[in-house]
């Protein structure tokens, strides 16, 4: 179709050159100008001016050379107008007539003055977090008071509504379900959650988004929503930057630092970013069965080195044309040893010993191309993202006073990849209905290769082992697995008086195909896995805005949770002398249907948003403690697909300021959980049981959970600010065992100095009272009660510096010279 095109404008452009001359014919002008920064006096290079005809459509343009001249040709005969457009400057629109016998027009010097309102958006940081309920999702922007919380994500997400973070594993929920989604900037990672959260430096995060009840637009995975962090960008003008550092402590040291630059000049922005992480964590706890009266002792202590590359460039075309692209380098290196002991009582001390090394690389490389069209708001975005993971791990496993297994080692290797590709069409169709399309492709590929020097259990055996007879050299597992989804979505929303609402589908098709290889000698067993299917999505918002102060909202919308790559891994996750941790081939994702109700009141000091929410789940996917078929001492912890659940619960959160030296946010959340599903007992003891002794129940778990967090912030003065910060996590039942309440309090000061306060020096002290700490209790499949504890009880302390500013170098260099021109020469 191009090609017509240009083939009859070719010929219409031959027909229209071979026609006689005529007095008519309308004549070109040009328009010509210097654009100047009216505070600095000094010319402006690369900024964008457009001539754009009465009806407002773009009709040519260009840009001002080094010295902030430019000249426009070819302008049409007839009344134009001259837009000067340059990031972070107020534009300049001048209507102009070319004709009446003025052709070459020239409009001398255009002062640009700064959008300081613009530049206030990109590059300060509020002093207070604030929290904003919009239409399908609660927007939390982080100001300096959240950052003094922690010197990285996972630390300061706990200070936010609905969102918990598991302290040992590092495993983050909302709304109490740990079947989120986490994003950065809009794009899901390779890179573990737990191991993401603890590389992002808290002071390069802008906003933390909690879409709990995302459209249609969105992909629908997560049962309980998405948390998407978005990441400071900055595009001043010139260079600048900003840097971070970081030291925690109780037990052992942990350092973090950072560093982002950036320099933004006429059509290009280049930014780049380093960070890293490196510290040594200890971690212990213990399980006491009542069964039998044995003790389990767990201490862990691992030694991570993490670090982090970003760059990125942004290449502005013109107007309506942007090119985008970075890449994410990601390296981890960590070491583990562990001691796990066993004790029976009047029989010798169990111990097993680990040591662990596991080092991984994720590369992620994103494209992304967007145009504007000439109607406003009319847009069309394509992206291009492919991550690459890789990942090699070698563990050391040694037993004292064990009669079986024997010392061994085992070694996985990872590889995994996946690409994305979108794209979205935004078209508003009037000044009160937009309409939204498009398309997705994800394709995810892993292979996880599993050796071993150990022994296993014949599983050929009829009866228990008993003797060195019934084992076998462990075989070698291969697995691999992939999935590729396609899907096509479009959103239709639309405003009218005071009511507006957004309809939403998404269809998709989903392929997943696995196999687990298994080799021993020269036998080789194929267990392989298909699941193909299609679904759609469904999404509905509607709000209703009665006043300015006042604020409705409701909504629905289906959406699936798919098991993670380590949900369905059959190779062994982790293992101590009573415990071992598999995944489950044959899980299947679950569905949900979530309905939610938000109103919000906005205050004359604050604001305050209140919400309930409602949602069935499909198969849901838990945890499962199984019983060991080949030794009934022994429990296999893997996941399974259970029955039908209910969710139910509210939220109240706000924000406010007291007085001029006091603001705090609090959030209070209560959910109530209906779970449903297969758990194991013994009938005997377990010094005479064998498989045939094992039973499976249909257990229930009804309980109510309730949280409360509240964070305080005081200005002692205008660089001096004090914060506190509580939280309380209430009973949990589970269908397994019951985990007990926690509650933390944190204190933290921050002062600001240096010209314009540049530096800022942080101080946190978190869990002061040494609270923290994991404790549960549970019947199934044995009775049994423990805890697990992490070093909560540490002090933080942070310096960040930002450099550079929102002016040409030009700016340093007059200010420079004033210096020196208005010097007395003594010492005053």
């Amino acid at each position: 179709m191009k090609k017509i095109i240009l083939l009859c404008a070719f010929m219409f452009s031959i027909i229209m050159n071979a026609q006689p001359p005529s007095q008519t014919d309308l004549r070109d002008g040009s328009v010509s100008g210097r654009v100047m920064d009216a505070s600095l006096n000094e010319p402006l290079p690369y900024v964008n001016v457009i001539i754009k005809s009465s009806s407002n459509e773009t009709i040519t343009g260009g840009i001002t050379k080094d010295d902030g001249t430019f000249e426009i040709k070819k302008i049409p005969e007839g009344k134009v107008t001259v837009s000067i457009q340059y990031i972070g400057f107020k534009t300049i629109s001048k209507a102009i007539e070319i004709g009446n016998k003025s052709y070459d027009i020239n409009l001398g010097d255009i002062l640009l003055e700064e959008d300081v309102a613009s530049l206030d958006e990109v590059t300060v940081v509020a002093e207070v977090s604030t929290i904003q309920q919009k239409v399908d999702r609660k927007v939390i922007t982080i100001g300096k008071d959240l950052t003094t919380a922690g010197a990285s994500a996972s630390d300061i997400m706990n200070n936010l509504p609905s969102v918990n973070v598991d302290q040992q594993t590092g495993n983050i929920s909302l709304r109490g379900n740990e079947n989120v989604r986490v994003m950065v900037d809009g794009k899901l990672s390779n890179v573990p959650v737990a191991q993401l959260l603890k590389q992002i430096p808290s002071s390069s995060i802008k906003q933390i988004e909690l879409i709990t009840n995302p459209s249609a637009k969105y992909n629908p995975e997560g049962m309980s929503g998405i948390i998407n962090i978005i990441l400071h960008k900055n595009t001043n003008i010139g260079f600048n930057g900003n840097v971070n550092l970081g030291l925690t402590k109780e037990i052992y040291a942990k350092f973090n630092g950072s560093v982002d630059v950036n320099y933004r000049n006429g059509k290009f922005n280049l930014y780049g970013n380093y960070g890293n992480n490196t510290g040594k964590y200890d971690n212990f706890g213990t399980i006491e069965r009542l069964d039998d009266n044995s003790v389990q002792g767990f201490n862990f202590f691992n030694n991570n080195k993490s670090h982090l590359y970003k760059v990125g460039l942004d290449f502005y075309m013109n107007d309506n044309n942007t090119i985008s692209f970075f890449t994410n380098q990601n390296i981890y290196d960590g070491k583990a040893t562990g001691l796990t002991t066993v004790e029976y009582v009047d029989e010798p001390l169990q111990y097993q010993l680990f040591d662990n090394v596991a080092d991984n690389i994720s590369s992620q490389y994103n494209a992304v191309y967007n145009h504007k069209f000439k109607k406003e708001g009319e847009k069309l975005d394509v992206e291009v993202d492919y991550n690459v993971f890789e990942q090699n791990e070698d563990s050391n496993f040694s037993f004292v006073n064990f009669s079986f297994p024997p010392n061994y080692q085992d070694f996985v290797d990872t590889e995994r990849d996946q690409t994305t590709i979108n794209v979205d069409y935004v078209n508003p169709l009037s000044e009160k209905a937009k309409l939204e399309f498009g398309g997705e492709a994800r394709l995810f590929d892993t292979k996880i290769d599993y050796s071993s020097t150990g022994l296993s259990v014949n599983e050929n055996q009829d009866n228990i082992p008993n003797n060195g007879d019934e084992y076998i050299p462990t075989p070698q597992t291969d697995f691999d697995y992939k999935r590729d989804i396609y899907s096509l979505y479009a959103t239709y929303g639309k405003t009218f008086e005071k009511w507006s609402y957004q309809v939403g589908l998404r269809a998709e098709s989903v392929m997943e195909d696995a196999n687990a290889v298994r080799t021993l000698e020269n036998s080789t067993d194929i267990v392989p896995f298909e699941n193909d299917y299609f679904q759609v999505y469904p999404s509905v918002f509607v709000t209703y805005n009665p006043s300015e102060k006042n604020s409705y909202q409701v909504s629905y919308s289906r959406r699936v949770d798919r098991p993670g790559l380590q949900q369905v891994n059959p190779i062994r996750e982790w293992s101590t002398p009573l415990i071992s941790s598999f995944g489950n081939t044959e899980l299947q994702p679950q569905f949900t249907n979530s309905m939610e109700a938000n109103y919000t009141r906005k205050l004359e000091k604050g604001s305050i948003t209140a919400g309930v929410f409602y949602r069935i789940v499909e198969d849901e996917i838990n945890r499962a403690v199984f019983i060991d078929r080949l030794d009934v001492n022994k429990n296999i912890l893997t996941y399974d697909n259970f029955d039908n659940t209910t969710a139910f619960g509210l939220e109240l959160s706000g924000n406010m300021r007291p007085t001029k030296w006091w603001n705090f946010n609090a959030s209070f959340d209560l959910y109530s959980r209906k779970q449903k599903g297969i758990a194991e007992v013994l009938t005997v003891p377990t010094e005479v049981a064998t498989a045939d002794d094992i039973i499976r129940q249909t257990v229930e778990a009804d309980n109510v959970v309730y949280n409360f967090r509240m964070f305080n912030n005081f200005s002692v003065t205008k660089k001096l600010n004090l914060s506190i910060f509580g939280m309380y996590r209430g009973r949990e039942e589970g269908l397994q065992f019951n985990r007990k309440p926690m509650f933390m309090v944190n204190t933290g000061l921050r002062y600001s100095f240096m010209e314009d306060q540049r530096a800022t020096f942080s101080f946190n002290y978190s869990d002061i009272f040494n609270t923290m700490k994991f404790e549960f209790e549970g019947d199934r499949p044995t009775p049994q009660v423990g805890q697990f504890n992490w070093e909560s009880n540490a002090w933080n302390i942070g310096f960040s510096y930002r450099f550079g500013g929102n002016k040409y170098r030009a700016l340093q260099r007059k200010n420079r010279d004033d210096n020196e021109a208005s010097g007395g020469g003594g010492f005053m």
